[in-house]
């Protein structure tokens, strides 16, 4: 099949796909988010494919979720999309990604330059992620409402992080991801690739049957603990948390004053500065 937002190249048995807009930030559209499930899923059904690596084209790996269609949605009032729409919808989306991590193949999040937002959603749901040490990673865009409408936060980084990070919309680095769990490893930049491949050799040289049912056990114990009505549950308060007085102020400001000034001013109350990172010792 032919994409157009993103590319695959079946190396060796490892399928590279590279969500390929970097004039956006590689920031996620709807079309983006059904070509790489359709992609992961097709590599799941390939017999010549190993393990799927999932990475970014350009400066980072993800912005978020591609926002600029809902400015226009959110600037014409009585034709904005109805709350139980927007709802059902977001749960949709939750499902998609969710097939990404049912996919019956290992999948690795290649983390480099920044992963934002939705970019989170992604790569919490491949099985394995590897990031660079001096990424940025995090969820600012809560700041202005809304909830990780695929929350996986909770398992991956535990309660306490799990509120640290989004109580705060604060970023971290990808030395602070490898610490407390949100990561396998934390490579340097120039490292990151050959770490990847590293290990996705290794998932190859298991077979592709022994990985997937070992992927599936695994998952079916991460399903025990609730994940799939915890995604429900966040898909749907995500839309209405999206209906908080500072969204609407931050949509109104956007249209204004442009995203990216708009993202300024959102971020001045938390004196942004550096991501969080590990202390040193």
């Amino acid at each position: 099949m032919a994409y157009e937002t993103i590319l695959v190249e079946n190396d060796a048995s490892i399928v590279r796909i590279t969500l390929n807009a970097p004039e956006k930030r590689n920031a996620l559209s709807r079309k983006m988010q059904a070509e790489l499930i359709d992609a992961v899923e097709a590599a799941g059904r390939d017999p010549t494919a190993g393990v799927v690596v999932i990475k970014g084209a350009g400066k980072g790996f993800c912005a978020g979720y591609d926002i600029s269609g809902d400015r226009s949605d959110a600037a014409h009032g009585a034709e904005a999309m109805s709350l139980p729409r927007r709802t059902l919808e977001t749960v949709e989306m939750s499902r998609g990604w969710a097939r990404i991590w049912d996919a019956p193949i290992a999948v690795i999040a290649q983390i480099h330059g920044f992963c934002l937002a939705g970019g989170t959603d992604l790569a919490q749901h491949c099985d394995l992620i590897l990031t660079a040490a001096d990424a940025t990673i995090g969820f600012p865009a809560l700041r202005m409402g809304g909830t990780p409408p695929t929350t996986m936060w909770l398992y991956n980084v535990g309660p306490q992080w799990a509120k640290r990070l989004l109580l705060t919309g604060d970023t971290f680095t990808g030395r602070l991801a490898e610490k407390i769990g949100f990561a396998l490893e934390a490579p340097p930049a120039d490292k990151l690739d050959e770490r990847v491949t590293f290990l996705a050799r290794r998932i190859v040289a298991m077979g592709r049957d022994i990985a997937g049912i070992n992927k599936f056990v695994i998952n079916r114990g991460i399903e025990l603990m609730g994940r799939a009505t915890l995604q429900n549950i966040a898909a749907s308060l995500d839309s209405v948390a999206n209906q908080a007085p500072e969204m609407a102020a931050f949509m109104k400001r956007a249209e204004e004053v442009g995203l990216g000034a708009a993202f300024k001013e959102r971020d001045a109350a938390f004196a942004e500065g550096v991501p969080i990172d590990v202390a040193d010792d």
